[in-house]
């Protein structure tokens, strides 16, 4: 159950932050792939802000390695009085091959490793990690290395650790080893797949599943006079994403969206890309394909879908991905929402 509005600040600039606060979203997320990064913005909102969650949605984890991240979190939580959430991401080969210069091998014992890495060094253990994919202290060299404890004090040691992810045994695997699942391109109508691949992680995990596991969709919001014209809005991005945002053969995002019934289209998408088609790109995203993903239409249209079909799925946040013009009016939007269904709307405080 939806119970907590976030925004993506990724494309909002710095005034977005006090229109965020004062309009009541309880966390603000950032992203990064080959642009700006995601830890420089959130200190600025961190900055900016007093009580909102400040959380990476996400950081990939080729860009850095674990104990850097873990050292970017742990200097930002102490900074903005711990409101840090350190979401983690792969990527795909085309950005971790191209931009970073590392081989795209392994990605889920990558990501199991990363995030135990990032454990130890939150706990403030001396970092001793013998795997698959990282070595430290690292094998050869000068033979000088050493195991190490981060010198951060008074900071504190359960930061929570979320993963991006969009393919059946990476949801799974965030189940199993994360606090928090950040999907992108989710639908409401394929609720009960998301919550068989999440059950799977759950059961592989000693104890279950933990209480507060967070659910936070990226979910793109656009409003207009009627659907079409807000959907017009969308389709440019969500083009570019099943076409251009990944390899061909491995992109995840096609993925996402393909197997929502949608491959026919996506399929022509792609084929419009390849022709250079940029009009003919936006204009093969079907009506049918951004509402499955996204809020769009009037105000009372989008209200209307967070009560029925957006309220009772397994996302616990939604992460608005939308304007700063539009935030005060999804802000007012959700509100009305969950008071139709008798529900408040969480605080920070409630977040833990």
């Amino acid at each position: 159950m939806i119970d907590r509005l976030a925004c993506s600040i990724y494309t909002l600039g710095a005034e977005a932050a006090e229109v965020a606060e004062a309009a009541g979203y309880e966390s603000g997320w950032t992203s990064e792939s080959y642009g700006t990064d995601s830890f420089t913005p959130l200190a600025w909102w961190g900055a900016k802000t007093k009580t909102m969650r400040l959380g990476t949605g996400v950081a990939q984890m080729a860009a850095r390695a674990p104990t850097a991240t873990a050292m970017a979190a742990m200097t930002l939580d102490k900074l903005s009085g711990g409101r840090v959430v350190v979401g983690l991401g792969l990527s795909g080969p085309q950005v971790v091959e191209g931009w970073y210069g590392m081989p795209f091998e392994r990605p889920l014992q990558w990501t199991r490793e990363y995030v135990k890495i990032m454990r130890d060094t939150f706990a403030r253990e001396r970092v001793a990690h013998q795997g698959e994919v990282y070595r430290l202290p690292v094998n050869g060299g000068t033979g000088l290395g050493r195991s190490i404890r981060t010198g951060i004090r008074d900071a504190r040691t359960d930061i929570p650790i979320y993963l991006g992810a969009e393919g059946p045994k990476n949801i799974s695997l965030a189940a199993e080893i994360a606090d928090g699942w950040l999907p992108t391109n989710f639908s409401p109508e394929f609720d009960n797949w998301y919550r068989e691949r999440l059950d799977l992680g759950f059961r592989s995990r000693p104890g279950g599943r933990p209480e507060n596991f967070e659910v936070a969709p990226g979910v793109f919001v656009a409003f207009g006079p009627d659907v079409e014209t807000a959907a017009d809005e969308l389709r440019p991005g969500i083009a570019f994403q099943v076409a251009a945002n990944g390899a061909e053969g491995m992109n995840f995002h096609y993925n996402s969206i393909a197997r929502l019934g949608f491959e026919e289209p996506c399929r022509e998408i792609i084929e419009r890309f390849k022709a250079r088609d940029r009009e003919g790109m936006a204009a093969a995203v079907p009506t049918e394909m951004v509402e499955a993903i996204a809020l769009v239409g009037p105000p009372e249209k989008v209200q209307r879908d967070l009560e029925t079909r957006w309220h009772d799925c397994v996302a616990t946040t939604l992460i608005a991905r939308t304007s700063v013009q539009n935030l005060p009016v999804l802000a007012h939007v959700f509100a009305a929402s969950r008071a139709a269904r008798g529900a408040p709307v969480a605080s920070r405080a409630e977040n833990g």
